[in-house]
């Protein structure tokens, strides 16, 4: 028996027909949206960057700068959380020698970085800094340059030599024949800096960035270009992070002008 269709009943069934084929194709859409968006590379733009909780171990220098860079970042790329773990280098590069869970490390030098190389990804410079004399507000003992931290009666504190501003103050002392006699010798740049905060002591090379942060504290007596160290800030990937692609698109995002802006903003030189 044929069935003649009416051109009523043809749309109706033409419509049916229609929507019919659209649902299965609606589906691979969403999906592959779906698989886009998880699956897609680093290239720090909120809808590439997969959600994840990371870890970042990175130099006391970096303190108030990567809090408002996190703040930037966890804005734009809703979904992720950062969590910062901030020590002197060397400590962190302890941390990463054996084994705790992170998924990116920052260092205040190329060295730390070099040490641990088979554990991280290729490293990128994203800022560098310099050394400055910090007294306390006003800088009461007229400290004025270098050599002036040699005065016997002035009380003195530098980061121990292990770390990276340690090491960088050693290289500009050494390079201008200056003996200096720290009254300590701080785990990080950070401590050198409370030191002469809270007056326990007189003066203290820590980054200008550092000096910067607490202006209302301190004051900073800059050193001559030819007289100074550059600081350089390597991050990198770990190898053994859960979040991989995440974790590149931060590193990526600190090269961004967005991130690039937050760093020079607190006084970061361009790497």
């Amino acid at each position: 028996m044929s069935l003649t269709l009416t051109p009523a009943r043809r749309r109706t069934a033409a419509a049916v027909l229609t929507a019919a084929l659209l649902v299965p194709l609606a589906a691979c859409s969403s999906d592959d949206t779906k698989k886009g968006t998880a699956g897609s590379t680093a290239s720090g733009s909120p809808s590439a960057a997969p959600r994840a909780n990371l870890t970042v171990l990175a130099a006391a220098s970096l303190t108030d700068v990567f809090k408002t860079a996190g703040a930037a970042y966890e804005k734009s790329h809703p979904g992720t959380k950062l969590t910062f773990s901030f020590a002197g280098s060397q400590e962190l590069v302890a941390q990463v020698a054996q084994g705790s869970p992170a998924d990116v490390l920052v260092t205040a030098d190329t060295k730390s970085m070099d040490k641990v190389k088979a554990d991280t990804g290729t490293p990128a410079v994203i800022a560098k800094n310099r050394l400055v004399i910090a007294t306390g507000k006003g800088n009461p003992f007229k400290v004025d340059e270098l050599k002036d931290l040699a005065d016997t009666k002035l009380k003195v504190v530098l980061a121990a030599p292990e770390v990276p501003a340690g090491k960088y103050s050693k290289k500009v002392l050494d390079a201008q024949k200056i003996t200096v006699k720290p009254v300590s010798q701080e785990p990080n740049v950070r401590a050198v800096l409370s030191k002469v905060e809270l007056g326990e002591a007189d003066a203290g090379l820590v980054y200008k960035t550092d000096a910067e942060s607490a202006k209302d504290k301190v004051e900073a007596v800059e050193i001559p270009d030819a007289q100074n160290a550059i600081a350089q800030y390597p991050a990198a990937t770990l190898k053994d992070s859960k979040n991989a692609e995440a974790a590149a698109a931060f590193v990526a995002w600190l090269s961004s002008s967005e991130g690039q802006k937050i760093l020079q903003d607190a006084g970061f030189q361009k790497p």
